[in-house]
This record gives structure tokens, C-alpha cells and sequence, in this order.
């Protein structure tokens, strides 16, 4: 199988990931814990629609983890082919 992006692409789009993962990760828990600088103030309307915000991030978090495992794939393509001795264009 040949891979359908470039070597440096996908391993910047693993870092990247991972770090959106990460970050992402840590604002969903703050939403839904319903932390008082994610939130604002009592009368703030987002205050009664945290988990569904949080929700919302999290299924971000599951589209990055999607690009970082095919983005990872595509990687391990690379050194697969390198190995090999296949000459690069």
C-alpha cells in the first residue's frame, strides 16, 4: 500500500493532533465539570447547556484522534517504504 500523503504532513498533522487531543481533552473536562472560567458568571445561559458544549468538544476529540491514527498509518507507510530501499521523489 502506498501512502496518500507526504512524510513530513504526516507526522506534522501526529504532533498536531495529539496536542488538539490534549487540549481539547482538558477544555471538555472543564466545561462539563462546569468550572467557573469555562462557564462565566451564575446567570450565564452556557450554564445550563455545559454538557452539551462539552459533548461538542469531545466529539472534536474524537475526529482528531481519527486524523492521528490515519495520519500515524500513513507515517509508519513511510518508514515501511524507506526500508525498503524505495527512492523518494
Amino acid at each position: 500500500m502506498k501512502p496518500v500523503v507526504g512524510s513530513m504532513q504526516a507526522w506534522s498533522c501526529v504532533v498536531i493532533s495529539a496536542f488538539a487531543i490534549l487540549i481539547l481533552s482538558v477544555i471538555g473536562a472543564l466545561f462539563r465539570s462546569g468550572h467557573h472560567e469555562m462557564t462565566g458568571d451564575v446567570e450565564d445561559p452556557a450554564l445550563d447547556a455545559r454538557g452539551e458544549i462539552a459533548g461538542t468538544i469531545f466529539i472534536a476529540v474524537i475526529v482528531y484522534a481519527g486524523f492521528l491514527v490515519f495520519c500515524g498509518l500513513q507515517g509508519m507507510l513511510h518508514l515501511r517504504e524507506s526500508r525498503r530501499g524505495a527512492i523518494a521523489l
